[in-house]
């Protein structure tokens, strides 16, 4: 599904010197995967994620997802695919902060020719918990609600992959583990989920690890056995009520 063959980025700004984010990486990662990105702060995960994502164009090497050559297209192109098969969700939630938790999910609907994005839009709200959120400005919503009206924004337009960067980043343990678990969730339900982090106590919820030092694949690991959301919110209910 997701293939690229000695892929670099290269960043000039002005007369500085170039600036190697991503070197030479050859990474697949097929359907039904689990994988999480990690490294440290100025590794180039988050780099190789928007080449991942098609926000970014690679300096060289080729980029193919789903069967086609993405490294070449055009902006519009670029756009096209960016809308149909990836969902995208980023620490910072990315809200309208005077739009509704609906209205912000219908967004990436408003200028597709799909009829009813009302109720699509209901839809990726109810599957993420929310349905008793969805008139509620972000402004209403504590952060990990916050970042599942932004997971519901991703899957409004039923990508084929959901590119996650340090979704966890801005929230409380407890948020975490939900929106882990709805990661997991849309994993086992089929969805390709690639998750950029720097903590490993959320990658080890992936089940796989590709790790990233100096823009360069530092290591590459299955997670034989995956740490379960689900199983560690219902721990921290049975210790919330001892």
């Amino acid at each position: 599904m997701i293939e690229l063959e000695k892929v670099s980025k290269v960043y000039r700004k002005g007369d500085a010197a170039e600036v190697a984010a991503v070197q030479d990486v050859t990474l697949k990662i097929e359907r039904g995967a689990f994988a999480a990105i990690m490294g440290p702060s100025g590794s180039g995960k988050s780099s190789l994620m928007n080449i991942i994502g098609c926000l970014d164009r690679p300096t060289s090497g080729r980029y193919v997802l789903d069967d086609r050559e993405v490294s070449r297209m055009s902006d519009d192109e670029l756009a096209r695919i960016r809308n149909e098969k990836l969902g995208f969700v980023f620490q910072t939630f990315h809200l309208l902060p005077r739009t509704t938790a609906l209205e912000n999910v219908e967004l990436p609907l408003v200028y597709s020719d799909r009829g009813n994005i009302r109720e699509a839009a209901r839809k990726a709200l109810e599957a993420v918990g929310l349905e008793d959120r969805m008139d509620h400005r972000p402004g209403e919503l504590s952060g990990g609600q916050q970042q599942r009206v932004a997971i519901a924004r991703a899957l409004v337009n039923d990508p084929e992959v959901v590119l996650a960067d340090e979704p966890t980043g801005n929230l409380d343990t407890r948020s975490s583990y939900e929106i882990m678990a709805i990661l997991q969730r849309l994993n086992r339900n089929g969805k390709i989920v690639v998750l950029v982090t720097h903590e490993e106590d959320i990658a080890q919820h992936a089940r796989r690890i590709v790790r990233v030092a100096d823009g360069r694949i530092a290591g590459d690991e299955a997670v034989r056995a995956p740490r379960d959301a689900r199983t560690e919110l219902a721990r921290m209910e049975k210790e919330a009520s001892s």
